[in-house]
């Protein structure tokens, strides 16, 4: 699913309810450009998720699980042998693992074959859109009386993780102008910063 559409936030969870730890993977920790140093690394986290029962989270997957390329040349082989170790691992592994990506796509076929589940998680309409404007305001945030914010879910295409943005933005504004409210101006300047971000017209 599209960024801040609530897959991160949906690994954690699941590490709560079932009350085991959620490792998240830092790819940049784990890939390396020398033969042979990527597969002794994710042994490594494979190794120690069986021992302490982790439940392993590749957050932007498609970086990692990329489609195999049928060229010849010595990084092709390389990179083909590492997803074929990550498709061994996946298998072997007991416990849970988690990938998340924005772009489908970009995941190799076999790993898909080998899924339990495969999740979409779509932006939200604008009544979803509505109840996490209010879900994340609550009732610790006042609003002056100029801002609507059916308007703002309706007008507004945003994901969850944008409003979070959003409303921390407008709030850190309302404070440099001595406010103790965050008004319409305030969300929408926020608004504004928040699409240009993602390379949007606001």
């Amino acid at each position: 699913g599209p960024p801040g559409t609530g897959k991160t936030l949906t690994a954690a969870l699941l590490g709560k309810r079932t009350g085991q730890p959620v490792y998240r993977i830092d790819l940049s920790m784990v890939v390396s450009k020398y033969i042979g140093e990527t597969e002794k690394n994710l042994a490594g986290v494979f190794d120690q998720a069986a021992d302490r029962g982790w439940i392993l989270f590749f957050d932007e997957a498609d970086a990692l699980f990329g489609s195999r390329s049928s060229g010849g040349t010595a990084n092709d082989r390389h990179a083909n042998q590492e997803v074929a170790y990550l498709l061994q691992r996946i298998e072997d592994c007991p416990g849970l693992v988690i990938l998340a990506t924005n772009l489908r796509g970009n995941i190799d076929e076999a790993f898909f074959r080998r899924f339990h589940a495969a999740i979409l998680f779509p932006r939200p309409d604008a009544r979803q859109r509505e109840r996490l404007w209010r879900g994340v305001l609550g009732d610790a945030v006042p609003l002056e009386g100029d801002v609507n914010l059916s308007d703002l879910a309706r007008t507004h295409d945003l994901s969850g993780g944008s409003i979070n943005n959003v409303v921390r933005h407008a709030a850190v504004t309302a404070l440099r102008r001595g406010a103790e409210s965050i008004g319409a101006r305030d969300l929408g300047e926020a608004i504004a910063s928040e699409l240009q971000k993602e390379g949007r017209t606001p």
